[in-house]
Protein backbone atom coordinates (compact mmCIF):
# COMPACT_ATOMS: atom_id res chain seq x y z
CA UNK A 1 0.00 0.00 0.00
CA UNK A 2 1.14 3.29 -0.61
CA UNK A 3 1.82 5.95 1.74
CA UNK A 4 0.78 9.75 2.23
CA UNK A 5 4.57 10.20 1.94
CA UNK A 6 4.12 8.34 -1.81
CA UNK A 7 1.36 10.28 -2.68
CA UNK A 8 2.91 13.95 -1.36
CA UNK A 9 5.86 12.89 -4.28
CA UNK A 10 3.23 12.25 -7.10
CA UNK A 11 2.44 8.60 -7.36
CA UNK A 12 -1.12 7.77 -8.16
CA UNK A 13 -2.63 5.27 -5.77
CA UNK A 14 -4.00 2.88 -8.56
CA UNK A 15 -0.72 2.84 -10.37
CA UNK A 16 2.42 3.29 -8.25
CA UNK A 17 3.89 5.59 -10.93
CA UNK A 18 5.56 8.59 -10.08
CA UNK A 19 4.65 12.22 -11.15
CA UNK A 20 0.97 10.49 -11.90
CA UNK A 21 -0.88 12.16 -9.26
CA UNK A 22 -2.73 15.38 -10.66
CA UNK A 23 -1.68 17.81 -8.37
CA UNK A 24 1.82 17.19 -9.37
CA UNK A 25 0.75 16.82 -13.41
CA UNK A 26 -1.56 20.24 -12.91
CA UNK A 27 1.70 22.36 -11.27
CA UNK A 28 4.01 20.74 -14.13
CA UNK A 29 1.99 21.71 -16.85
CA UNK A 30 1.31 25.54 -15.54
CA UNK A 31 4.65 25.90 -14.97
CA UNK A 32 5.66 25.08 -18.36
CA UNK A 33 2.08 25.71 -20.44
CA UNK A 34 3.13 28.19 -23.06
CA UNK A 35 5.71 25.70 -24.52
CA UNK A 36 3.64 22.58 -24.04
CA UNK A 37 0.20 24.61 -25.68
CA UNK A 38 2.85 25.53 -28.49
CA UNK A 39 3.85 22.12 -29.06
CA UNK A 40 0.26 21.15 -29.26
CA UNK A 41 -0.24 23.57 -31.80
CA UNK A 42 2.73 22.13 -34.40
CA UNK A 43 1.27 18.46 -33.59
CA UNK A 44 -1.28 19.88 -36.44
CA UNK A 45 -4.70 18.86 -34.84
CA UNK A 46 -7.24 19.90 -38.02
CA UNK A 47 -11.27 21.30 -37.22
CA UNK A 48 -13.63 18.50 -37.02
CA UNK A 49 -11.47 15.69 -36.09
CA UNK A 50 -11.99 12.88 -33.87
CA UNK A 51 -8.98 12.69 -31.84
CA UNK A 52 -7.53 10.12 -28.84
CA UNK A 53 -6.00 11.67 -26.06
CA UNK A 54 -4.03 9.37 -25.22
CA UNK A 55 -2.82 9.29 -21.41
CA UNK A 56 -4.80 12.34 -20.87
CA UNK A 57 -4.28 12.58 -16.86
CA UNK A 58 -6.36 14.85 -14.88
CA UNK A 59 -7.27 16.44 -17.80
CA UNK A 60 -4.68 19.50 -18.58
CA UNK A 61 -4.84 19.25 -22.48
CA UNK A 62 -8.46 18.93 -23.18
CA UNK A 63 -9.39 22.75 -23.74
CA UNK A 64 -6.70 23.27 -25.89
CA UNK A 65 -7.15 20.29 -28.04
CA UNK A 66 -11.25 21.46 -28.23
CA UNK A 67 -9.63 24.73 -29.28
CA UNK A 68 -7.87 23.19 -32.46
CA UNK A 69 -10.54 20.84 -33.32
CA UNK A 70 -14.08 23.32 -33.15
CA UNK A 71 -17.47 22.65 -32.28
CA UNK A 72 -17.59 20.11 -34.96
CA UNK A 73 -14.71 17.93 -33.38
CA UNK A 74 -14.71 15.04 -30.67
CA UNK A 75 -12.21 14.11 -28.54
CA UNK A 76 -11.76 10.43 -26.90
CA UNK A 77 -9.66 10.85 -23.23
CA UNK A 78 -8.11 7.83 -21.65
CA UNK A 79 -6.05 7.05 -18.52
CA UNK A 80 -4.74 4.63 -16.84
CA UNK A 81 -5.27 5.66 -13.19
CA UNK A 82 -8.87 5.94 -12.51
CA UNK A 83 -8.20 8.80 -10.19
CA UNK A 84 -7.38 10.71 -12.57
CA UNK A 85 -9.77 9.54 -15.20
CA UNK A 86 -12.48 10.26 -13.15
CA UNK A 87 -10.97 14.29 -12.29
CA UNK A 88 -10.84 14.68 -16.07
CA UNK A 89 -14.42 13.63 -16.44
CA UNK A 90 -15.35 16.01 -13.48
CA UNK A 91 -13.30 18.62 -15.05
CA UNK A 92 -15.17 18.44 -18.51
CA UNK A 93 -18.33 18.76 -16.92
CA UNK A 94 -17.72 21.77 -15.16
CA UNK A 95 -16.25 23.24 -17.90
CA UNK A 96 -17.55 22.27 -20.90
CA UNK A 97 -14.05 22.47 -23.75
CA UNK A 98 -16.07 23.45 -26.71
CA UNK A 99 -16.44 19.98 -28.19
CA UNK A 100 -17.78 16.66 -27.12
CA UNK A 101 -15.53 14.70 -24.95
CA UNK A 102 -15.61 11.23 -23.93
CA UNK A 103 -13.72 10.31 -21.38
CA UNK A 104 -12.86 6.40 -20.01
CA UNK A 105 -10.15 4.72 -17.93
CA UNK A 106 -7.95 2.38 -20.01
CA UNK A 107 -4.36 1.61 -21.06
CA UNK A 108 -2.91 2.91 -24.15
CA UNK A 109 -1.09 -0.93 -24.33
CA UNK A 110 -5.07 -2.59 -25.09
CA UNK A 111 -6.66 0.69 -26.34
CA UNK A 112 -10.58 -0.31 -26.30
CA UNK A 113 -11.40 1.41 -29.44
CA UNK A 114 -12.24 -0.53 -32.92
CA UNK A 115 -9.84 0.04 -35.87
CA UNK A 116 -9.48 3.11 -38.03
CA UNK A 117 -11.23 4.92 -34.80
CA UNK A 118 -9.27 8.65 -34.68
CA UNK A 119 -8.14 11.09 -37.44
CA UNK A 120 -4.95 11.53 -34.71
CA UNK A 121 -3.23 10.35 -31.30
CA UNK A 122 -2.09 12.88 -28.96
CA UNK A 123 -0.30 11.49 -26.24
CA UNK A 124 1.37 13.91 -24.04
CA UNK A 125 4.12 12.61 -20.88
CA UNK A 126 3.21 8.75 -21.09
CA UNK A 127 5.23 7.28 -22.68
CA UNK A 128 7.81 7.49 -20.54
CA UNK A 129 6.28 4.91 -17.99
CA UNK A 130 6.65 2.31 -20.90
CA UNK A 131 9.74 0.29 -21.34
CA UNK A 132 10.38 -0.64 -24.56
CA UNK A 133 7.96 -3.65 -25.64
CA UNK A 134 5.24 -1.62 -23.91
CA UNK A 135 6.35 1.53 -26.32
CA UNK A 136 6.22 -0.52 -29.49
CA UNK A 137 3.29 -2.10 -27.74
CA UNK A 138 1.40 1.51 -28.40
CA UNK A 139 2.55 2.45 -31.14
CA UNK A 140 0.86 -0.80 -33.00
CA UNK A 141 -2.24 0.13 -31.25
CA UNK A 142 -1.97 3.65 -32.00
CA UNK A 143 -1.91 2.86 -35.54
CA UNK A 144 -4.62 0.52 -35.44
CA UNK A 145 -7.11 2.67 -33.89
CA UNK A 146 -5.96 6.04 -36.50
CA UNK A 147 -7.71 6.21 -39.64
CA UNK A 148 -4.87 5.67 -43.01
CA UNK A 149 -3.68 9.01 -43.41
CA UNK A 150 -3.73 10.30 -39.55
CA UNK A 151 -1.56 11.50 -37.12
CA UNK A 152 0.06 10.32 -34.22
CA UNK A 153 1.70 13.07 -31.97
CA UNK A 154 4.12 11.77 -28.95
CA UNK A 155 5.51 14.68 -26.60
CA UNK A 156 7.29 13.39 -23.80
CA UNK A 157 10.41 14.88 -21.62
CA UNK A 158 13.82 14.69 -22.72
CA UNK A 159 16.19 14.32 -19.44
CA UNK A 160 19.38 15.19 -21.10
CA UNK A 161 18.71 18.65 -21.11
CA UNK A 162 17.44 18.54 -17.11
CA UNK A 163 20.13 21.58 -15.37
CA UNK A 164 20.18 23.62 -12.72
CA UNK A 165 22.29 26.72 -11.90
CA UNK A 166 24.00 27.83 -9.80
CA UNK A 167 25.68 24.54 -9.96
CA UNK A 168 28.14 21.40 -11.75
CA UNK A 169 26.69 21.63 -15.01
CA UNK A 170 27.23 17.76 -14.94
CA UNK A 171 25.27 17.07 -11.81
CA UNK A 172 22.24 16.10 -13.51
CA UNK A 173 24.23 14.28 -16.55
CA UNK A 174 26.13 12.36 -13.97
CA UNK A 175 22.78 11.30 -12.17
CA UNK A 176 21.19 9.79 -15.31
CA UNK A 177 23.70 7.88 -16.76
CA UNK A 178 24.25 6.46 -12.85
CA UNK A 179 20.15 6.13 -12.69
CA UNK A 180 19.80 4.38 -16.46
CA UNK A 181 22.37 1.47 -15.70
CA UNK A 182 19.66 -0.55 -15.08
CA UNK A 183 16.25 -0.86 -16.79
CA UNK A 184 13.60 1.39 -15.88
CA UNK A 185 11.87 5.29 -15.34
CA UNK A 186 14.87 7.04 -15.80
CA UNK A 187 16.56 5.19 -19.21
CA UNK A 188 13.18 5.71 -20.38
CA UNK A 189 13.43 9.63 -19.23
CA UNK A 190 16.45 9.40 -21.70
CA UNK A 191 14.86 7.81 -24.87
CA UNK A 192 12.94 10.52 -26.16
CA UNK A 193 14.62 11.78 -28.80
CA UNK A 194 14.56 7.91 -30.31
CA UNK A 195 11.28 8.48 -30.88
CA UNK A 196 11.41 8.97 -34.38
CA UNK A 197 13.18 5.69 -35.04
CA UNK A 198 10.36 3.88 -33.02
CA UNK A 199 7.59 5.10 -35.47
CA UNK A 200 9.72 4.11 -38.40
CA UNK A 201 9.94 0.62 -36.92
CA UNK A 202 6.25 1.24 -35.98
CA UNK A 203 5.00 1.42 -40.16
CA UNK A 204 4.82 5.03 -39.67
CA UNK A 205 5.61 7.28 -42.22
CA UNK A 206 6.38 11.02 -42.64
CA UNK A 207 8.05 10.93 -39.01
CA UNK A 208 9.56 13.87 -38.21
CA UNK A 209 10.68 15.61 -34.66
CA UNK A 210 11.68 18.17 -33.25
CA UNK A 211 13.42 19.15 -29.37
CA UNK A 212 13.01 22.35 -27.37
CA UNK A 213 14.72 23.40 -24.50
CA UNK A 214 11.78 24.70 -21.98
CA UNK A 215 14.12 27.44 -19.06
CA UNK A 216 13.18 28.76 -16.19
CA UNK A 217 15.17 31.84 -14.95
CA UNK A 218 14.58 33.31 -11.41
CA UNK A 219 12.57 34.22 -9.83
CA UNK A 220 10.66 31.16 -10.96
CA UNK A 221 7.14 31.32 -10.70
CA UNK A 222 5.09 29.63 -8.16
CA UNK A 223 4.27 26.77 -9.88
CA UNK A 224 7.39 26.24 -11.37
CA UNK A 225 9.59 26.67 -7.93
CA UNK A 226 6.94 23.87 -6.40
CA UNK A 227 7.15 21.37 -8.81
CA UNK A 228 11.12 21.58 -9.64
CA UNK A 229 11.94 22.01 -6.18
CA UNK A 230 9.56 18.60 -4.77
CA UNK A 231 11.19 17.03 -8.02
CA UNK A 232 14.82 17.59 -7.13
CA UNK A 233 14.46 16.67 -3.93
CA UNK A 234 13.25 13.15 -5.23
CA UNK A 235 16.11 12.86 -7.61
CA UNK A 236 18.73 13.97 -4.38
CA UNK A 237 17.02 11.29 -2.61
CA UNK A 238 18.02 8.71 -5.46
CA UNK A 239 21.20 10.66 -5.42
CA UNK A 240 22.60 9.47 -1.93
CA UNK A 241 21.28 5.78 -2.53
CA UNK A 242 23.34 5.84 -5.32
CA UNK A 243 26.08 7.53 -3.76
CA UNK A 244 27.02 10.87 -5.92
CA UNK A 245 27.68 14.05 -5.32
CA UNK A 246 27.30 15.81 -1.70
CA UNK A 247 26.19 18.66 -3.81
CA UNK A 248 23.12 16.73 -4.27
CA UNK A 249 22.25 17.97 -0.50
CA UNK A 250 21.59 21.27 -1.43
CA UNK A 251 18.73 19.99 -2.74
CA UNK A 252 16.75 18.91 0.35
CA UNK A 253 16.58 22.02 1.40
CA UNK A 254 13.12 23.55 2.34
CA UNK A 255 11.52 25.05 -0.81
CA UNK A 256 11.52 28.20 0.60
CA UNK A 257 15.21 28.02 1.85
CA UNK A 258 17.14 31.16 0.40
CA UNK A 259 19.85 28.46 0.48
CA UNK A 260 17.75 26.25 -2.24
CA UNK A 261 19.37 27.05 -5.50
CA UNK A 262 16.42 27.28 -7.40
CA UNK A 263 16.30 30.48 -4.85
CA UNK A 264 19.09 31.96 -5.54
CA UNK A 265 19.44 35.17 -7.63
CA UNK A 266 20.43 33.84 -10.31
CA UNK A 267 18.70 30.62 -10.56
CA UNK A 268 17.55 28.34 -13.34
CA UNK A 269 16.52 25.13 -14.43
CA UNK A 270 16.19 23.62 -17.72
CA UNK A 271 14.06 20.84 -19.61
CA UNK A 272 13.86 19.05 -22.71
CA UNK A 273 10.31 18.26 -24.82
CA UNK A 274 10.60 15.97 -28.08
CA UNK A 275 7.76 16.33 -30.16
CA UNK A 276 7.43 13.66 -33.06
CA UNK A 277 4.76 13.37 -35.36
CA UNK A 278 3.59 10.70 -38.00
CA UNK A 279 1.52 9.49 -40.21
CA UNK A 280 -0.85 6.24 -40.40
CA UNK A 281 0.33 5.01 -44.25
CA UNK A 282 -2.48 3.25 -46.46
CA UNK A 283 -3.42 -0.24 -45.62
CA UNK A 284 -1.57 -2.56 -47.77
Amino acid sequence: MLTEDHRAWGHTASTGLGFTHHAIVDTHFRACRDPYLDLLRQAGLQPGWHVLDAGCGPGDFLAAIAGHLGPRGRITALDLAPENAALAAERVGAAPPGCPVDVRQGSVLDLPHPDDTFDAVWCSNTVQYLDDTQLDRFLAEAVRVTRPGGLIAVKDLDAHLITVRPGDPYLFQDFFRAAARTPGYARQLLRSRDLYRRMRRAGLTDVRQRTVLIEHHAPLSPDARDFYTEACDRLARQAAELGLSEEWQRFRHDKDSPDHPLNHPDGYISEGNVLALATVPPAP
